[in-house]
């Protein structure tokens, strides 16, 4: 059983999408998926590898960084608010 579905299930969702797609359709369709699915598995193995990035990592991250650093902290905002 595939997420609670046997095999009479899978055959009806087999034949709904040869009559959907078309039988030309159907490899193109499955290797689409099978890629994607590749894709994914391989990107949620990389953030894995990679460990926890903060959201500023990347290109822009060392202008955001300035960018903090040049505003201050939350007391001085707060005093030049008043």
């Amino acid at each position: 059983m595939v997420l609670g579905m046997g095999v009479p299930e899978l055959l009806i969702v087999l034949l709904v999408a040869l009559v959907i797609f078309g039988p030309k359709n159907l490899p193109k369709l499955g290797s689409a998926i099978g890629k994607t699915v590749k894709n994914v598995r391989e990107g949620m193995e990389e953030g894995d590898a990679g460990g926890a990035r903060s959201k500023a990592e990347g290109p822009d991250a060392e202008g955001v960084e300035e960018i903090v650093a040049d505003e201050g902290t939350d007391a001085d905002v707060a005093a030049g608010a008043r």
